[in-house]
């Protein structure tokens, strides 16, 4: 799995996009389709996927969120869970559709990176404001937006990008 190996240390944060290169359909649909074809907790697939393209959509999108930057993106995706519905464990009633949304942003944004585009994953936006402004979100748990857009030339991955904390694994 050298592949996957190269696709997970390349990838990294992109905060600076090319606003004048389109991100196309068929580019759109690949990352819906990853994000689909994400696995959840026995297959309860209690996510939603939302695809903010036109201009008003993400400028009130935009709204709940101080991370500008993203309006250089031509596509915005944002990801939810509902607990209504998610795969509950029995032995702590740990609900997982929240955990099935991020398994499901993470392929988006692997897919993102394949396609050649870069992304970062935003969680700091006002959830309660987006349930507010865009009303068929309300049911859902909102974990992420994800911007997708060329990167522009000078665009680089954080100095931290692959500093690992020593004691992050542990054998036993």
């Amino acid at each position: 799995m050298t592949e996957f190996s190269q696709l997970a240390r390349d990838r990294f944060s992109a905060r600076k996009f090319d606003p004048a290169r389109p991100v196309t359909e068929e580019q759109i649909g690949k990352i819906v389709k990853a994000g689909l074809d994400a696995p959840t907790a026995v297959n309860f697939q209690p996510v939603k996927i939302w695809v903010f393209k036109s201009a008003e959509a993400k400028e009130k999108l935009l709204s709940a969120t101080k991370m500008k930057f993203i309006a250089d993106a031509p596509v915005i995706f944002m990801i939810g869970g509902k607990h209504e519905g998610a795969w509950v464990r029995p032995f702590d009633q740990k609900n997982f559709a929240e955990i099935d949304a991020a398994i499901v942003a993470t392929h988006m944004m692997l897919e993102i990176h394949d396609l050649g585009l870069g992304s970062t994953w935003i969680g700091h936006f006002d959830a309660p404001q987006v349930h507010e402004i865009f009303p068929k979100t309300k049911e859902y748990e909102l974990i992420a937006l994800l911007p997708a857009a060329y990167m522009a030339d000078d665009c680089e991955p954080s100095e931290r990008h692959l500093v690992c904390k020593p004691d992050l694994v542990e054998t036993l």
